[in-house]
């Protein structure tokens, strides 16, 4: 698992990049900020009072002094920032929304993101999934040909490393999205390290049984190669046919995948959520994640069950999601 963060480090440790924390009140977010302000990793921006939140540190014990601190109260350019927002909103917001909306930390925080004064935003600890992904969607907004966000985390146990996806957003995506979701998880897997050789999963492999569902994965097959002809990718296939090489051979022999795939493309969020608390909970795997993909600039969510370190590490792969725009 260390060498994983050991990877980012240096990856990003260079770059110093800006990465903004909007609850900047969270003891968590404090302790992982003042570490990775000290190690000189990146720059933590958190959201809130300044007297506050040095006053929160200051009680908890940990230095803040080298992160920058931003009220949306008393800051600067916030007239520039609530027009660049009505703007970005095109009619769905007025200066008066505005000026109500960017007061809000996830909203202020991604529209820094957005106008290039930080690099991505970390956000969970104490807000919901939707109070995080929202702001995103609407003003930072998917790649260009992206048509949805997807969540992805990276399985770790010592010297495996496996991607899983869709487990996080979307629920019951179609042939369209399960191909982006696998491009864009290729790109991720890369981003780690990790070779990517794509498997979509299914109750089936390769045909051996008929179902809505298993044509909309062999679907979605077709349309990932169309997007990518380069992707090392195949399905449908049932887990084991994918990552268990004598089952790969009786079930797929002529298949690009001999049972050593690596990113998982699961077919309902369903199924990959539950499959990756399986492999978390009975097979002993760290989930790191979610990692939110697709999107023009990098914003990630934290669960609100967090550590510190839980922050720390999401820091570290929201700079190297920045490093790699």
């Amino acid at each position: 698992m260390s060498s994983l963060f050991d990877q980012l480090k240096e990856k990003v440790s260079s770059a110093n990049k800006k990465i903004v924390f909007p609850e900047g009140l969270d003891e968590r977010i404090l302790t992982a900020a003042s570490k990775l302000s000290k190690e000189q990793i990146l720059t933590p921006v958190l959201i809130g009072n300044n007297e506050s939140v040095r006053g929160k540190a200051d009680e908890i014990g940990v230095d803040v002094s080298s992160c920058v601190i931003l009220d949306p109260n008393d800051y600067a350019e916030f007239d520039e920032m609530v027009d660049t927002f009505v703007e970005r909103r095109k009619g769905k917001a007025s200066e008066e929304d505005a000026r109500k909306i960017l007061l809000d930390e996830n909203y202020f925080g991604t529209m820094l993101v957005y106008m290039n004064e930080a690099d991505g935003l970390v956000s969970g600890a104490a807000h919901s999934t939707a109070d995080t992904v929202r702001p995103a969607l609407q003003i930072i907004k998917t790649k260009q040909g992206i048509k949805k966000t997807s969540g992805v985390f990276i399985m770790v146990k010592e010297d495996e490393k496996y991607v899983f996806a869709d487990c996080a957003i979307n629920i019951a995506p179609d042939s369209q999205d399960l191909a982006e979701i696998a491009t864009e998880s290729a790109a991720t897997a890369q981003l780690f390290g990790i070779e990517p050789r794509v498997a979509m999963l299914s109750f089936s492999t390769k045909g051996s049984a008929k179902s809505e569902e298993t044509e909309r994965v062999a679907e979605a097959l077709q349309i990932a190669k169309e997007k990518d002809a380069s992707l090392v990718i195949d399905g449908e296939f049932q887990f084991d046919a994918a990552i268990v090489p004598s089952v790969a051979e009786k079930k797929a022999p002529g298949s690009v995948l001999k049972g050593d795939a690596n990113v998982f493309i699961f077919p309902s969020l369903e199924a990959g959520n539950i499959g990756y608390k399986i492999a978390q909970r009975l097979g002993g795997f760290e989930a790191v994640g979610p990692i939110l993909q697709g999107l023009n600039k990098p914003v990630n969510d934290l669960s609100r069950g967090c550590s510190s370190e839980d922050v720390y590490h999401l820091a570290l792969i929201t700079a190297a999601q920045a490093v790699a725009e």
